[in-house]
């Protein structure tokens, strides 16, 4: 919409990872330039963590085409295998699937005679695992086992774990100790400093084709790297509604103004006047219910716009409903003996109404089945719930909403799921038809046994 007016030859701000967008700034060079060196050497297992939104998959992507021409890497993007799925994608990778066999343990060995004939051939394979944090804790052994694999000097299969904090979390565990022992070099990714996403914004417009003077003022790049807590994803999202605000004003020039205008439409809502968080939480249901995150916050469905007369019109009724005085009982006959009936008890917590139905479902329903986790937030974040309900509610069958709480080194989680599907396909295909701005959070499909894991 707005590229011929900025001067630009693509969308500088889209949240899809690019290598042509990666932005070296904040020691993400020197973290690339480390993980290359570190795979080069005898290195057979690394980790880099980092939380939702701060470039790691963009980082996998970018050292996928940065590994020297001996290393042959294998990026993985779902995590939700168990042991045979993870061998057989390997094999069918090294192209040896069909000496493999249904057996794990034939499987395996033509794993490994694949890789001892590439590593004969000059070449070793570099596996990389981006969501590492979401594999089960069988896969995650065998990813241990595999890094046992090894001629008499050197390693055969190179391993590079991508995941979220809970990674860390979960290589704490007792169970995943060994694991733990084997990996050599532990990275982390942060969010950008205040003082690096102005930088990290020109350089975006400029990969994009632009050839001008600094669109964003001081101000608005102030404003973004506010609101968006240096997350590189949360700083797209509002850089490109800021353009657009500015776009609409027929402005070449991002002020603060703009960057308001961008935060105020990518809101959570958290700032909600209290009477009127109050009146929606009386209207939530059961079915309703999910806890906001990621994927409102970086929804690019979202553009600069008044809200529609409908939204408005059926907002203004929800908070008159939700507000208006209770009219008091009617007089009971004189003389009747009949009780006046007991005031209404109090509206249950819409969360711990859902958090309880959801468990007896994960509960009752069988380990084999599949559900697609949506997103994750810190409990603190609770209260974001209200905006995403309106608008889960409109794309998602609202029945199918569920949500959990784990508590993983001390940190409660709250993550939304979806759905209960027989079989990851039918799971993946769900994915498939989600509208964009959910898709593009990258939903996660799990299987229920998975959960359960995760609340123990």
């Amino acid at each position: 919409m707005y590229l011929d007016h900025f001067g630009l030859r693509e969308a500088p701000f889209l949240i899809t990872p690019h290598a042509d967008f990666f932005y070296g700034g904040a020691n993400r060079s020197a973290l690339l330039d480390a993980l290359v060196y570190a795979l080069g050497r005898e290195e057979g297992l690394v980790k880099v963590s980092g939380e939702v939104g701060t470039g790691k998959t963009m980082l996998a992507r970018v050292l996928f085409g940065r590994l020297p021409p001996h290393l042959r890497a294998i990026y993985l993007a779902d995590p939700l295998m168990n042991r045979g799925e993870l061998l057989a994608v390997l094999a069918d990778e090294l192209g040896c699937a069909d000496s493999a066999s249904d057996s794990a343990h034939r499987m395996l060995r033509a794993v490994q005679q694949a890789l001892v004939a590439e590593f004969a051939a000059g070449r070793q394979i570099v596996l990389l695992i981006d969501e590492a944090h979401a594999m089960p804790a069988d896969t995650l052994e065998q990813i241990r086992l595999l890094s046992n694999l090894e001629s008499e000097r050197h390693k055969l299969i190179k391993i590079a774990l991508f995941g979220q904090p809970e990674l860390d979390a979960l290589l704490d565990r007792p169970d995943m100790r060994q694991l733990k022992d084997r990996i050599t070099q532990h990275f982390r990714l942060d969010p950008l400093a205040p003082d690096d996403v102005a930088t990290y914004i020109d350089f975006r417009m400029r990969a994009a084709g632009y050839r001008g003077p600094a669109v964003f003022e001081r101000a608005a790049t102030a404003r973004i790297a506010r609101d968006s807590g240096g997350l590189t994803r949360r700083i797209n999202v509002l850089a490109d509604k800021s353009l657009l605000a500015a776009f609409a004003r027929n402005a070449h020039a991002v002020t603060l103004a703009d960057a308001q205008r961008a935060a105020a439409d990518t809101q959570t809502r958290a700032d909600l006047p209290p009477q009127r968080k109050t009146a929606r939480n009386l209207l939530l249901t059961l079915g309703g219910v999910a806890l906001l995150g990621a994927g409102y916050l970086l929804g690019r469905g979202d553009r600069v716009a008044a809200p529609s007369v409908a939204d408005t019109v059926t907002a203004r009724a929800e908070v008159a409903a939700a507000t208006a005085p209770t009219p008091p009982p009617a007089a009971s006959p004189a003389n009747t003996g009949e009780l006046a009936a007991p005031p209404a008890p109090a509206p249950a917590d819409p969360l711990e109404s859902l958090l309880t139905a959801s468990r007896a479902w994960s509960t009752t329903t069988p380990g084999e089945r599949w559900f697609v986790q949506l997103m994750s937030v810190p409990a603190g974040r609770a209260d974001h719930v209200l905006d995403y309900v309106r608008r889960a509610g409109r794309a998602l069958d609202p029945q199918q909403l569920r949500a959990y709480r784990t508590d993983t080194a001390g940190d409660t989680q709250l993550a939304v799921i979806y759905g209960d599907f027989a079989d990851l396909r039918s799971a993946q295909q769900a994915v498939d038809a989600m509208p964009d701005w959910i898709r593009d959070t990258r939903p996660v499909v799990r299987q229920l046994r998975s959960l359960r894991t995760d609340n123990q």
